[in-house]
């Protein structure tokens, strides 16, 4: 089992000799960025007062939720995590060798660093609570993830209902008849409030089972890999993984949008225009377009709340915001069926794969007792799968996608009022400025003097504006500080692919020098193509067919995209990681966790992906 705690009894991890990353202290501010600090609230940051225990730890960059500088508002998903993550392992379980994730914005963007228990007496200790609280969770699993469903969507029901208006001319007669004592302002802050505890209370419905259910595929990996030397991690994943998880259900009403468009003959429409809205009004037009038209909007609501991002920044739309990614799938898809393709996801052929490999890998195992355990971890680790995948719809998706929609009308509300010109300014500032923002609109209209905040944010936000951009023009290293000796905080290794190993292969990054790069083998298999770099989802419409995606890291909305490549590779990510999960279900190689493959590979250049043996190794420069 393994998981981190920030008490007197939790370290740094442990400095391989010899070598470092760049301290974070030496990081320049890039000319026309000076002040960038101003923007994220101060324990968010390095200082000189803690500066021996900073420069000792080892932070990565985390490109997987938070691929650009921080926007000020959007801070309040990492700061979020940052503590929900964290009192999971180290004051809910806790989690014997591991414990929280500290977090520090640098140059605006996010860097993480988890902290190791190393104290033999002290990890004897938590095992021992671990084991009771931990040990209910799973004896009752099933139960208890049917009542987190209820509260997430409660949750989610509860933000729908979140309304924000600017504040009327005059307050609304039917207040004072029924005498209702408070008023417009009280409302606006009361609401902003729900609003931002909404927020953190799905954040911990998040971790609530997620550290467990990393936990339980760790302990499944330890004695496999303790029992079979070599087996690999695409091996390990195939006797897990395989369930029809939510996260493929959109890509599936896709699928079957694309079936009814065949059957109703409006493939003509479909094929026939690129932009969405064109398409849907000649749908609409067409005598059997009503149909369809009713099948697309039972399809939206919930499953189109699908972030083409990690769902922890507003500019990453979901695809209800935005129709051209589902549309593009829903073209290929109909085109497939059309040439007789069978657009179906291979869920029988990956679930007899798993029941393959199980089988042979327990007849290895010496004796019953060892086969009884094998047995209980593996069936332990595939009752846990579904919620591991499962919560990133719930939450990262639906809710959060929800969430930034919210924060918009918050948004108009102020641009009605004249504190903004655009509703998308709101997210330069940070959730807490918000807070004296709207305290400030209601001191103007209750007094009828103009508030201060009409003349004070717009400069503040073109200034802010003009930083971010500076910093977005300077990508971050992907690691600073002193390299651990020991990683055992599950997400760092799972989700992240963050392991000594990876570390190494950073300290010696090579790859503009070698042509190669190393990261986590994900998914079997090898192939050879073109390099499409996508750095932003507003690209995935560029990418052609055959080609291999390299990306920072893929989201699962996604998916469609993947029916059209050779394989993927990825800057971060483990092998749980999103990108590993939708390459194994669609039979692709995959490589994540490279650190530098989209700072070192061209799109263009002819590359191999080798997914067997996690290497990504460039054959041929760009043509022109």
């Amino acid at each position: 089992m393994t998981v981190t705690d920030p008490n007197p009894t939790t370290k740094p991890a442990q400095a391989v000799p010899g070598e470092r990353f760049a301290s974070p202290f030496a990081v320049e501010t890039p000319p026309g960025a000076e002040g960038w600090e101003s923007m994220y609230p101060y324990y968010a940051l390095l200082s000189q007062e803690r500066a021996e225990f900073e420069d000792g730890k080892f932070w990565f960059f985390d490109g997987m939720h938070n691929p650009e500088p921080l926007y000020p508002f959007d801070t309040i998903m990492t700061e979020n995590w940052w503590v929900a993550a964290s009192q999971m392992s180290t004051r809910v379980w806790p989690v014997p060798p591991a414990g929280g994730i500290d977090h520090r914005i640098i140059n605006g963007y996010l860097y993480i660093s988890p902290n190791a228990v190393t104290d033999p007496d002290e990890i004897a200790r938590r095992a021992e609570e671990f084991a009771v609280r931990a040990g209910h969770y799973y004896e009752n699993w099933d139960e208890i993830y049917e009542q987190w469903v209820a509260k997430a969507t409660g949750c989610i029901e509860r933000l729908k209902a979140i309304r924000f208006a600017p504040l009327p001319e005059r307050e609304p007669l039917e207040s004072v008849l029924r005498h209702k004592g408070t008023y417009s302002t009280y409302d606006l802050l009361t609401k902003y409030g729900e609003l931002i505890s909404n927020l953190f209370e799905m954040g911990s419905y998040h971790f609530e089972m997620l550290n467990l259910g990393y936990g339980a595929y760790l302990t499944f990996q330890e004695f496999c890999q303790s029992a079979f030397p070599g087996i690999t991690d695409q091996t390990l994943a195939a006797m897990v993984s395989g369930i029809d998880i939510m996260l493929f259900r959109p890509d599936d009403e896709v699928r079957g949008l694309a079936k009814l468009v065949v059957e109703l003959e409006l493939t003509d429409i479909v094929l026939g225009g690129e932009d969405p809205d064109d398409v849907l009004a000649a749908i609409a037009a067409h005598p059997n377009g009503p149909q369809w038209i009713e099948a697309f909007e039972a399809a939206k609501d919930p499953w189109f709340w699908f972030s083409t991002g990690a769902g922890y920044t507003h500019s990453d739309r979901a695809w209800i915001d935005d129709l051209r990614l589902p549309f593009t799938a829903l073209r290929g898809y109909v085109k497939s069926l059309l040439d007789g393709a069978d657009i179906r996801r291979p869920l029988d052929e990956i679930l007899a794969e798993r029941t393959r490999i199980t089988a042979e890998y327990r007849s290895y195992l010496p004796t019953e007792a060892d086969q009884e355990v094998f047995d209980g971890l593996v069936e332990l680790a595939r009752k846990v799968f579904p919620f591991v995948e499962n919560h990133n719809f719930y939450v990262e998706h639906w809710h959060h996608s929800l969430f930034w929609s919210k924060v918009r009308e918050l948004g108009d509300v102020f641009v009605a009022h004249d504190f903004l010109d655009d509703r998308e300014d709101i997210f330069y500032l940070h959730r807490n400025e918000i807070y004296s923002a709207l305290y400030d609109l209601n001191v103007g209209w209750a007094t009828g003097t103009e508030a201060r905040g009409v003349t004070y944010w717009r400069p503040e936000i073109a200034r802010r504006k003009r930083i971010r951009d500076v910093l977005k023009a300077h990508p971050p290293q992907p690691a600073l500080g002193v390299p651990p000796e020991f990683i055992t905080e599950p997400l760092t290794v799972m989700l992240w692919g963050i392991t000594q190993e990876s570390v190494q292969e950073w300290l010696g990054a090579k790859g503009e020098e070698s042509g190669e790069l190393r990261g986590v083998a994900a998914s079997a298999g090898k192939a050879t193509g073109r390099a499409r770099v996508i750095v932003d989802p507003e690209d995935l419409h560029l990418v052609r067919d055959g080609e291999i995606l390299v990306c920072r890291i893929t989201a699962p909305s996604w998916a469609p995209v993947f029916s059209r490549l050779s394989a993927a590779v990825s800057d971060v990510g483990g092998i749980m990681a999103h990108t590993a999960i939708v390459c194994r279900e669609y039979g692709l190689p995959a490589v994540v966790g490279t650190g530098f493959a989209t700072t070192t590979i061209r799109t263009g250049q002819l590359i191999e992906v080798d997914g067997n043996t996690g290497v990504v190794r460039v054959v041929e420069e760009a043509q022109p």
